[in-house]
């Protein structure tokens, strides 16, 4: 951002870019402005205790998430290459591997093409396939997984949405344990781990409210 020519900044992100927002911010307090997350993770060692039936819930589902419909992670993070070559040698393969993430988290009933179109979704795949990143795509989560400082607090204001059909939703007190200043806070009643995809108008108006809100907060 510097080479940029930006003194200071706000940070947005969501799965591995939600990570890298919290690094930020994190790590960076006199350059980050704040940031706009929809996926927000808990320092370890939290508690149920005190959570509404609701956030039990959410806990509930990111567990059963990991412990049952996590493979792809646990393969990818012990042996990505295994993964990474087939990936970038069967284009029918590749489109597989990520139609099934598409179908599986978005917010649909029986198919992703509910609320992401075809050629949406082509265009992603064929953009991993032109550039023969399905196996660097696979060595992220060898290198980075479980790599977030669980010390790591976020004293910049955070604005943080939580998609109710997204695979791991943290519960506000939780979030609260690292994130010191949530300014904003939205739980919307629809959209899955693709928001930017399955409801485009609607996240481009919460990412500018909650820049906004982090901004305001800034003075």
């Amino acid at each position: 951002m510097a080479r940029l020519g930006y003194a200071e900044f706000a940070a947005h992100g969501g799965d591995w870019g939600g990570n890298i927002t919290t690094v930020l911010g994190g790590r960076f307090p006199d350059r980050v402005l704040g940031i706009h997350s929809t996926y927000a993770e808990a320092p370890p060692g939290v508690t149920t205790d005190g959570l509404t039936a609701a956030e039990r819930r959410w806990a509930d589902d990111t567990a059963d998430f990991w412990l049952n419909r996590a493979a792809y992670a646990k393969q990818q993070a012990t042996r990505p290459q295994t993964i990474g070559y087939a990936l970038v040698d069967s284009p029918v393969g590749l489109l597989a591997w990520i139609l099934d993430k598409f179908a599986e988290w978005s917010d649909t009933v029986d198919s992703p093409f509910e609320t992401m179109s075809r050629d949406r979704i082509l265009d992603t795949v064929t953009l991993y396939w032109l550039t023969r990143s399905g196996a660097s795509e696979a060595r992220i989560y060898y290198e980075s997984h479980n790599s977030l400082d669980p010390d790591l607090r976020v004293d910049v204001p955070a604005a943080i949405t939580t998609y109710p059909r997204n695979i791991e939703k943290c519960p506000r007190p939780w979030a609260r344990e690292r994130y010191r200043q949530i300014v904003r806070w939205r739980e919307p009643e629809s959209g899955g781990h693709f928001p930017a995809l399955e409801r485009p108008e609607y996240f481009v108006q919460d990412l500018q409210a909650g820049l906004s809100a982090v901004l305001a907060a800034r003075g």
